[in-house]
């Protein structure tokens, strides 16, 4: 075996990686994120969390103890400037500032983000405050959700959930589904917009046909997440 020079090439410091958190049991997240970042410039690298095959309080707060972890996988050699953590439930039990901190533990990042974050932010830029939930989750877990959207000026007097508390079987509900639900919740006179909880809800494909129907904003947890990573990326 021979030895053959080679020479590096410089990263481009105007160029910052994007990290995001994955949970265990998503398999939407990752393929929706390709089509919403698929003009991206810059990488964007991807850690996964331990997370319950069945979705309760508990297992959402465990969570907390395993950011750090989980962020600490993301690669080091550069800062981030967005960090993602991909779970509005979650973040809604944890809390917006604890998940910053936990990730920010193991990882060089100027900001953290995370659905109920994003989808706060995202509904302010819109002008809108008056939403329509639609969730796939069961009451234990949708009410800290609208609680925390409440205490970020978003009201969600209009809710629905698909009562269902195995990711397994969340992912697999069909688009026909989240658009019948959707546009019956959001045809409501006081609703001004709809959200979509759960990254791992489908919804990518969903929205334009939702968007058609209502003549309203429509957005969801991967939607608002893309966007607001997007957005403190080029701020």
């Amino acid at each position: 075996m021979s030895y053959l020079p080679y020479t590096l090439d410089k990263d481009d410091p105007a160029v910052s990686p994007l990290g995001l958190i994955v949970l265990q049991t998503d398999e939407t997240i990752e393929p929706e994120f390709s089509a919403y970042f698929a003009d991206r410039s810059y990488p964007l690298f991807v850690s996964r969390i331990p997370s319950g095959t069945q979705v309760s309080t508990e297992s959402l707060a465990e969570m907390e103890k395993a950011l750090p972890a989980a962020a600490d996988l993301l690669p080091k050699i550069r800062p981030y400037r967005v960090v993602g953590y991909g779970c509005t439930s979650a973040s809604s039990v944890i809390g917006s500032e604890r998940v910053e901190r936990m990730v920010q533990k193991n990882c060089n990042t100027a900001v953290v983000t995370n659905p109920l974050r994003a989808a706060s932010a995202c509904a302010a830029h819109l002008g809108v405050s008056k939403f329509a939930l639609l969730s796939p989750y069961v009451e234990e877990v949708n009410e800290p959700l609208r609680r925390a959207f409440a205490r970020n000026g978003i009201s969600m007097d209009v809710f629905g959930s698909f009562g269902e508390a195995e990711e397994s079987k969340v992912v697999r509900i069909s688009r026909q589904s989240v658009v019948e639900a959707a546009v019956k919740l959001g045809a409501d006179p006081m609703v001004e917009a709809v959200f979509l909880s759960c990254t791992n809800l489908r919804t990518f494909d969903a929205i334009p046909e939702i968007q058609e129907r209502l003549e309203k904003p429509v957005l969801s947890s991967n939607q608002s997440l893309a966007w607001h990573m997007r957005e403190l990326n080029t701020a």
